[in-house]
């Protein structure tokens, strides 16, 4: 069975064939004899072969039904690999990632069109992981390390930030991959956070509020949290009074640390229970 086909343009693939980045991604992963592995979308394996000699456990969630076959049959006879042949998206992964008490340490060449919905989807776990190493889409990349006040600090900077360092190893050109994308690519480590970077109350309203916030850019604060969820059961101007944050500054000037104060504020204020 071979992995040497054409690759599916609806699955967003480009699949990685510089070697140099390679061994500089498998050395950015730092990964431990006694962890276990997850690569989400392995392709045809560049990283594959050199993740499973240095894992205790590696697992491979593969979308493309041809290639998780092939990843099958490759391993068949390792036992400490699996391959799971499913949409990431749809995967319950809490589940699986308990399946074993070892912190897992992830590693994955994300496809730009769902690399977000991921990155929510690791987020939900982060609780079980050592490590993310992880390549996405420059431009995606910059929106994660981001500081407040600029274009590219959003939803995504706040909302993983909570729980990760983050920080950009090294630029992919398109040169390192086939087919070539027409964008630069990054790799991001993410270490996993023992406890929040701030107190934020309920993580639900947190996120709420956060997602409210930048939900119309060029909008005041107040006119963005208004009517948002949590938000409309309690006096905003008294909130954001409380908070000691101006409601004419824009949601994209606040830092994750005031975003947690206006969480904080409504998890201990709001009159229904979350």
């Amino acid at each position: 069975m071979s992995s040497n086909r054409r690759p599916l343009k609806s699955l967003g693939q480009n699949f990685l064939v510089d070697q140099n980045i390679i061994d500089k991604i498998i050395a950015t992963a730092n990964i431990h004899p006694d962890e276990a592995v997850l690569e989400i979308g392995p392709g045809r394996g560049a990283l594959t072969a050199r993740l499973a000699e240095r894992a205790d456990r590696l697992l491979l969630i593969e979308f493309d039904h041809a290639l998780a076959a092939y990843h099958s049959d490759r391993f068949k006879n390792k036992e400490s690999v699996t391959v799971i042949d499913a949409d990431v998206l749809k995967v319950d992964l809490a589940a699986v990632l308990s399946e074993t008490p070892l912190k897992w340490n992830v590693v994955a060449n994300l496809p730009y069109n769902i690399s977000t919905e991921v990155l929510f989807r690791l987020l939900e776990v982060h609780h079980k992981l050592s490590r993310m190493t992880l390549m996405l889409q420059k431009e995606v990349g910059d929106r994660l390390a981001a500081p407040p006040n600029c274009s590219e600090y959003g939803v995504t900077t706040v909302l993983l930030g909570l729980w990760f360092d983050i920080r950009r190893n090294f630029i992919v050109p398109p040169g390192c991959f086939h087919p070539m994308p027409k964008v630069d690519s990054a790799i991001l480590s993410f270490i996993p956070l023992s406890e929040p970077r701030a107190e934020v109350g309920n993580e639900h309203i947190f996120k709420c509020v956060v997602k409210a916030a930048f939900s119309m850019r060029r909008k005041t604060l107040s006119n963005c949290l208004k009517s948002a969820e949590y938000v409309r059961d309690v006096n905003l101007e008294q909130l954001l009074n409380s908070c000691g944050i101006d409601g004419q500054r824009r949601g994209e000037t606040l830092s994750l640390e005031e975003f947690a104060r206006l969480s904080l504020w409504l998890t201990e204020n709001i009159p229904v229970s979350v």
